[in-house]
Order: structure tokens, then sequence, then C-alpha cells
């Protein structure tokens, strides 16, 4: 699953500094996107959901992008972490939501 958009300079910097170490975590994660039958937008949902749950700023950006990239809504992006509040808590979803507009607000404009 891979973002057409530009990646960030942080994540650009750490694969300059660390090139073996980020194509095998890169593979992890292809490899996980493709163990089952979800699509890579439900994947990247389901993945918001998760970075929501470690109020992982970084990650719930990313996952907003490449969902949003793979067809998503934004209401299906904001409906992935409401669908979680019960689990994740009040508090991190919020912080999640907040994240996701700052994506969206940007892709608005």
């Amino acid at each position: 699953m891979s973002s057409k958009k530009p990646t960030p300079k942080n994540y650009r910097s750490i694969v300059a500094q660390y090139p073996h170490y980020m194509a095998a975590l890169d593979a992890v994660g292809e490899a996980a996107a493709h163990a089952g039958p979800l699509t890579e937008k439900t994947c990247h949902l389901v993945q918001i959901g998760a970075a929501a749950a470690i109020r992982s700023e970084g990650a719930v950006h990313s996952h907003t992008r490449r969902a949003l990239a793979a067809g998503a809504t934004r209401d299906e992006v904001r409906h992935a972490v409401i669908a979680a509040t019960s689990t994740i808590g009040f508090p991190n979803a919020m912080a999640a939501l907040t994240w996701i507009n700052d994506i969206t607000e940007r892709t608005r404009r």
C-alpha cells in the first residue's frame, strides 16, 4: 500500500539513515496489507483506528492521507475513529479527529 503523495521529510530522513531497516519495515507492511481480503482503503481505515488508540499523530496523518488516496471519503475516515470511541476512549478519539482535520482541511483548499 504505497502513497502517491510525497512522503514527509522526517520519514525520508529515517529512510536515508536506515535504508535496510526501513525496507524491512515496508515489506512487513506490504505483507500485512496483502495477507487477507481487506481492500487498501479498509486497511488504512483500520490503521487510523489503531493509530488513534495509541495517540500517534503522525500515523493518523499518514493513514488519513493514504485512505483518502485509496478512495475513502472524509466521512469514512472520521467514522473509523468515531466507531472506535468506546474502545479507545473519548479523549483519544477527539485528539485523532483533530489530527484528521489537519489533513482534510489541507486537502480541501
